[in-house]
């Protein structure tokens, strides 16, 4: 009897474990350096869950790939928290996509999530709400915040009033409520120029689109995601910073709405 009891305990152990796992909304597929889950140390392969925070020191750097192939890179110096991610591939009523970026730098590569319900995405950062569509960007926190589009496009919103960036330029966010402005890569602060140099190097797949997020192999994006020519140069710690970064409405680069 005491076997069978302690067989019975080691299984519903096990599913416990297994419904976890099954629950866990992403998995640290590259990292170099020190990187913390929390507190502790990470390791590769390791799953993430919502409401864990994930933390890089100096000179590391980390991947997140999520349940709807959706990438993280995160520079080093950074921290950056899973605020509520929820994803099944036959429920697409139920997505959600927040997080928050506290600290540092890091690249946003599409899922299947921001391609087939974009509304749900929430990148929150100090000074905007950046919205997303088919995208591939880079914030980097260095007070201002500056946002670099790979691909797709942008938009920042604050109580200033919302701006959209398409692929190839180059925004700055002052405070929560200054509007956004285009700027040239030879404006960027060195620490911000170092931050997406090092990001734009990070070995990742395309972004989802919403045409490959509707297909039987939803998220199985292939292919490098190409690095923006801004100019960009080597690593280098970065600053605090907080806004919300959501989902772009259109795809009209550069345009801008006063409130």
């Amino acid at each position: 009897m005491n076997q069978l009891r302690s067989i019975l305990a080691v299984c519903a152990a096990g599913a416990l474990l297994a419904s976890a796992q099954a629950f866990a909304d992403a998995t640290i597929t590259s990292m170099k350096g020190d990187v913390r889950v929390g507190n502790e140390p990470a390791i590769a392969t390791q799953r993430i869950f919502s409401g864990n925070t994930v933390n890089t020191g100096i000179g590391a750097q980390a991947i997140l790939k999520f349940d709807d192939q959706q990438q993280i890179v995160l520079n080093e110096n950074t921290t950056f928290r899973i605020a509520d991610f929820r994803y099944r591939a036959a429920e697409p009523r139920g997505d959600r996509a927040v997080f928050d970026l506290l600290r540092g730098a890091l690249r946003f590569i599409t899922g299947v999530v921001g391609a087939r319900n974009p509304n749900v995405v929430q990148l929150r950062v100090p000074q905007a709400t950046i919205g997303i569509r088919g995208t591939d960007f880079m914030v980097a926190l260095v007070n201002p915040a500056y946002v670099n589009v790979i691909s797709g496009a942008v938009s920042t919103t604050n109580a200033g009033g919302s701006v959209v960036f398409g692929a190839g330029q180059i925004g700055q966010v002052a405070s929560a409520s200054s509007l956004a402005t285009t700027i040239p890569a030879a404006s960027l602060p060195a620490a911000a120029s170092s931050a997406f140099s090092n990001l734009a190097a990070a070995q990742v797949t395309a972004a989802v689109t919403p045409a490959a997020a509707a297909s039987p192999t939803a998220g199985a994006a292939t292919g490098s995601a190409a690095a923006p020519g801004a100019g960009v140069g080597a690593a280098v710690g970065l600053g605090v910073g907080a806004a919300v970064i959501g989902t772009a409405v259109n795809d009209s680069p550069a345009t801008a709405t006063h409130h």
